[in-house]
């Protein structure tokens, strides 16, 4: 009875994918080499999971040995997965953060060719969240905060007003300073 015994790790995320509602891989990222060492077999547990979850109305499945959380939203699906034994409400603080993430960074527009426009940005969202399999943050305001989203790169018309002042500040502050 010793042996069933597990230790405690860090390393709680197996895996993070966004898929489009073909199935597709939009983007994935896998932390345990042993688990799916090939793209190959990652692509086939992908539509795998897809297959399994694309009409299911439940957010958590297990598949091939590992827990997987998941939500969807218009045409994408987001999964996070673990180890079997893996809490599930750790794994679905980090689906929410995720999803919550990406939702502040596109402004609430979360679809496949929004996301695809701004890949690069979701791309270090995923990295601020987890690494190599290492839950790093699970509050949605600080990975965005960290992923440092410039109001520079906002067209004036799309700015909240908040960031129209702040932006308006800070070159107030600038001349001042010179």
């Amino acid at each position: 009875m010793e042996g069933l015994l597990l230790e405690p790790t860090l390393y709680t995320v197996k895996g993070m994918a966004i898929l489009d509602n073909d199935g597709h891989r939009i983007l994935a990222k896998y932390y345990d080499p042993t688990i799916f060492p090939t793209s190959k077999e990652q692509r086939a547990f992908e539509k795998n999971l897809f297959n399994k979850t694309h009409r299911a109305n439940a957010e958590i499945i297990m598949l091939d040995g590992l827990t997987c959380v998941y939500k969807s939203n218009v045409d994408l699906f987001f999964y996070v997965m673990g180890s079997s034994h893996e809490n599930e409400l750790i794994l679905v603080s980090v689906l929410q953060c995720l999803y919550d993430s990406i939702s502040l960074i596109l402004r609430k527009n979360v679809e496949k060719r929004t996301v695809f426009e701004n890949l690069e940005i979701v791309m270090l969202a995923m990295d601020e969240i987890c690494d190599g399999g290492i839950l790093l943050e699970a509050d949605p305001a600080s990975v965005v905060q960290r992923v440092a989203l410039r109001t520079d790169d906002i067209p004036l018309g799309e700015q909240t007003v908040a960031q129209v002042l702040q932006s308006a500040k800070e070159q107030i502050k600038w001349t001042l300073l010179k």
